[in-house]
């Protein structure tokens, strides 16, 4: 065999490595669904999953799993999330990117990555600590509302500050694909700095913009503990940001293993875990088509 026809078989051959270990790991996240399916059978197959998905009332002993109450607060502690974090976060980016002096910027950026290290269960404790009397003694009495603190107001407000990092790293990466040469030419013809980000950076980065924001909203969305220390856990339908609520994440870390005796309590846990799965495989989806329109416009 000549030399040449080695660099073939061994580019053949990395290449087939490669696909292979990419099938790998998509068979995996496809073992995960199909695993959680199987082992929520029991449920769905004695009450259709529709029934199960908008049906408010949970009673266990009675056999009702309505996971209304539980999907509905899940989405409005993401949703106050990505509200309180995105403004904060995109300000932040574009000072960053734009504005800060390198000797700024080789500071911001370490504590960034710092914030991006602190474990979720310490998020919780400071939530319990601060955001808590914050909400229940501040907030809620201004807005007329009556809240021990332990509310879905809480639980965006800690996870707004947790997606931070997340939020900052991407968008700076968005911006710095922006090509120099269009922020040259808007200066060049008179713009002044602010101009050029709103109608040059922004403009250009939108895409980026919206494909961070869903992945940290499927990031928010899948968070345990810190949600189950501050968002109070009762199963009801939240009528204002004020009240309690119970996610989904909450419900599988506080009940798996304790409730198992009563029938059909694990394959309900293993159904809130699959439409958990399900939700963040459709937030990663639409982020992951969102960067593919931009790739493809960049190159168009």
């Amino acid at each position: 065999m000549s030399y040449k026809q080695i660099r073939l078989w061994k580019d053949r051959w990395s290449a087939n490595l490669f696909l292979w270990l990419c099938l790998f790991f998509i068979f995996i996240v496809v073992l995960i669904g199909v695993g959680l399916l199987i082992k929520s059978a029991p449920i769905w197959k004695e009450q259709s999953i529709v029934h199960l998905i908008f049906s408010k009332e949970w009673k266990p002993f009675q056999g009702k799993f309505g996971f209304l109450a539980y999907i509905s607060g899940s989405l409005l502690v993401t949703f106050l999330a990505v509200i309180i974090g995105l403004p904060i976060s995109l300000m932040s980016a574009v000072y960053i990117s734009e504005y800060a002096p390198g000797r700024v910027r080789s500071i911001l950026l370490p504590l960034i990555d710092l914030l991006s290290g602190i474990p979720p269960i310490v998020y919780g404790v400071w939530g319990v600590l601060t955001i808590v009397p914050l909400v229940g003694q501040v907030l809620a009495p201004r807005f007329g509302a009556v809240s021990s603190g332990y509310s879905a107001l809480t639980g965006g407000i800690v996870l707004a500050v947790m997606i931070f990092p997340l939020l900052i790293r991407i968008l700076l990466d968005v911006f710095e694909a922006v090509p120099a040469g269009l922020k040259d030419a808007s200066l060049s013809l008179g713009a002044n700095q602010w101009e050029t980000v709103k109608h040059v950076l922004l403009k250009r980065s939108a895409p980026g913009i919206i494909a961070a924001t869903i992945l940290a909203l499927s990031r928010a969305l899948g968070e345990t503990i810190a949600v189950l220390m501050v968002c109070g856990n009762i199963a009801v339908l939240p009528r204002s940001i004020f009240d309690s609520v119970y996610p989904l994440p909450a419900l599988i870390a506080n009940n798996y293993g304790d409730m198992l005796s009563i029938p059909q309590y694990d394959a309900a846990l293993m159904l809130a875990a699959f439409i958990l799965f399900v939700l963040i495989f459709l937030c990663n989806a639409l982020s992951r088509m969102v960067l593919n329109r931009l790739e493809r416009r960049d190159y168009a």
